[in-house]
């Protein structure tokens, strides 16, 4: 399965074309390939992205990772994210939402995703220690 976020840089369609697998769904330039082994199998569906977030907590920079554990880029994002956090323990809110659970993925729309006060950080590649910091470091600053 690919995830919207990490299309640029996943195996791209027509290898799994040549495979035998069929288009199911489409969210922007992800597709969602499939490849049925029963008859009577039904194409799964993108769950369609919410604008949905928790609320900000205001005075505080927000980190929102929205994570179901599986992926280890994704596990490595979170880490660097809490590492990065915890650096600022009286300006930042770090939280951790687990969507490891269909019920969760359909509630939120989202799957693995990292925001900072509402802002969605690029996860493919993950981003290093350094950037994940710095990104929280300014928003931070501006905090003052």
């Amino acid at each position: 399965m690919m995830f919207p976020e990490l299309s640029p840089f996943w195996m791209k369609a027509s290898w799994y074309k040549k495979h035998g697998y069929r288009k199911a769904d489409r969210q922007g330039i992800a597709v969602l390939l499939w490849n049925p082994f029963a008859e009577d199998a039904r194409a799964p569906r993108w769950f369609h992205q919410k604008g949905k977030l928790p609320e900000l907590v205001q005075g505080k920079v927000n980190v929102t990772m929205f994570i179901n554990s599986w992926c280890m880029a994704r596990n490595l994002v979170a880490e660097r994210a809490k590492r990065a956090a915890v650096e600022f323990p009286d300006q930042v809110i770090y939280r951790e939402i687990d969507v490891s659970e269909h019920d969760a993925v359909a509630k939120w729309g989202r799957s693995e995703e990292l925001f900072v006060d509402g802002k969605q950080v690029g996860t493919g590649p993950p981003p290093s220690n350094e950037k994940i910091w710095s990104i929280i470091a300014k928003r931070v600053g501006r905090l003052r």
